[in-house]
């Protein structure tokens, strides 16, 4: 055989291996899957609520109009800070002010009235005293008269003489018991009076001190709508009335944010919080709950759920107040804010990254657990519609990589923290879970075959997941 011949039988050779091993290579990597993973790992988990809402003073006072008149003064600026007890406005005073002048001149009047009526019962008390003793002193001499006139010791005349003079002293001690019971009854009147009059006062310079309005706390003026000149008026059933200002005491401030209906739950006073306002970029602030709401708000009109007579399907969100304890100076109400709750911390716990969890159900398990080309029993057949759900439950789980497969493997999860979450159960340290891409993990079949890329994936598998 030629030399030639020779060389391209070999070479034919050469390629007919060639292109069987690269169909075979080409085959075995066909149904090979590419995936990003990372390992079960031991660290520090935070669960965080996170919701946003304003600063807000942790006490304040709307201070309303009390009386319907005209602002005749304002005696502070938006601003200010105020002492408590210090004259903030002052409505117009005129009718009030009279009222009480005329009020107090009818309380002396009464006043007056109740020393005569003293008086009158003292005079009332000595003429009965001085009745009393001509009663006494009339009647001996009648019951004298009467045994002298039997012994024919005094005549006609001057027996009926004492006998009329005890019926006179008589009649003048009722007189006298009368005109004390007048005095006495004139006395009770005079004092109602004063008690009426000072009652009446008491409402007159209730309604005077209406026109005057005082801090009611040391404070800054954070709100002044009105103008020195402008009427103002008391609020009414189903009107509201005119506010003045607001006073707010800035030494204690919070910040009110509404968290979502799902995660209210996991909020209780007392746990810490992390507070970033909008003004003030790149500064955290540290707090912690003070208040929670038990009324749920709707979102979308702000009314509590306990104002309203049909119930809503609207997403809803509860108040919650965070106390800051490092407040930094200068802060306004109304500020936007954002808190970031701290609800559940669990230290040194075994944990993989959020995105590596997905669902599959108990029929693709069983595919997994049933390699290709062994031989199994028939499953028996679903009696009823009961159990065919039971194939279809889900369960929750991640893919680990053993002998270059993805095996599913169901886990128990605990609390979630940022990026990862933590297993309680199905994993141990060191167990390379697969972590991506998102379409990779919403399709991947239980049992394939996988090669790991852990380089930065493309922008657009990142834009597809």
């Amino acid at each position: 055989m030629k030399a030639w011949k020779k060389i391209a039988i070999g070479v034919g050779i050469l390629l007919v291996l060639g292109i069987v091993v690269g169909f075979t290579v080409h085959q075995s990597r066909k149904n090979v899957v590419t995936v990003q993973t990372a390992k079960a790992a031991r660290q520090d988990l935070s669960t965080i609520v996170s919701a946003s809402g304003e600063i807000k003073p942790k006490t304040y006072v709307n201070v309303g109009a009390n009386a319907f008149g005209k602002i005749t003064h304002l005696y502070v600026r938006e601003g200010d800070h105020v002492k408590k007890g210090q004259l903030l406005a002052q409505i117009e005073n005129v009718q009030p002010e009279a009222d009480v002048n005329a009020n107090q001149a009818s309380l002396q009047a009464a006043k007056t009235d109740a020393i005569a009526a003293d008086a009158a019962v003292k005079t009332a008390e000595a003429d009965l005293e001085r009745a009393k003793a001509d009663y006494e002193r009339n009647k001996q001499d009648w019951d004298r008269a009467q045994s002298l006139y039997k012994d024919g010791l005094i005549s006609k005349s001057d027996f009926d003489s004492r006998k009329n003079a005890w019926a006179t002293a008589d009649a003048g001690l009722t007189q006298a018991q009368a005109r004390l019971a007048q005095a006495k009854a004139q006395k009770d009147s005079s004092d109602r009076h004063i008690t009426q009059a000072t009652a009446t006062l008491a409402r007159y310079a209730d309604a005077l001190n209406k026109t005057t309005y005082l801090a009611p706390f040391d404070g800054v003026v954070t709100n002044l709508p009105v103008r020195a000149g402008e009427t103002v008026v008391i609020g009414i059933q189903n009107a509201q009335g005119s506010t003045l200002m607001t006073v707010a005491d800035m030494s204690i401030i919070t910040a009110e944010v509404k968290v979502d209906e799902t995660d209210i739950v996991n909020v209780h006073l007392g746990q810490p919080a992390e507070v970033t306002i909008d003004a003030i970029p790149k500064k955290i602030f540290h707090g912690s709950v003070s208040e929670i709401g038990n009324n749920a708000i709707v979102r979308s009109s702000g009314v509590s759920t306990s104002q309203q007579n049909v119930a809503s399907e609207e997403a809803k969100d509860f108040k919650v107040v965070v106390t800051l304890t490092d407040a930094p100076q200068g802060l306004r109400p109304g500020l936007s804010t954002t808190a970031k709750i701290t609800t559940a911390t669990r230290a040194n716990v075994l944990s993989v990254p959020i995105q590596a969890l997905t669902m599959r159900t108990k029929e693709q398990m069983d595919q997994q657990n049933n390699t290709p080309g062994a031989v199994h029993a028939a499953p028996p057949a679903a009696k009823d519609a009961g159990a065919k759900a039971k194939t279809d439950e889900e369960l929750q789980g991640v893919f680990v990589i053993r002998t270059k497969k993805a095996m599913f493997v169901p886990v128990a999860t605990g609390i979630t923290g940022r990026t990862d979450i933590e297993v309680l159960d199905g994993l141990k340290e060191g167990d390379e879970v697969i972590t991506g891409s998102y379409k990779v993990l919403r399709t991947l079949r239980p049992g394939s075959s996988v090669k790991i890329d852990n380089t930065t994936p493309k922008k657009e598998e990142e834009e597809t997941s």
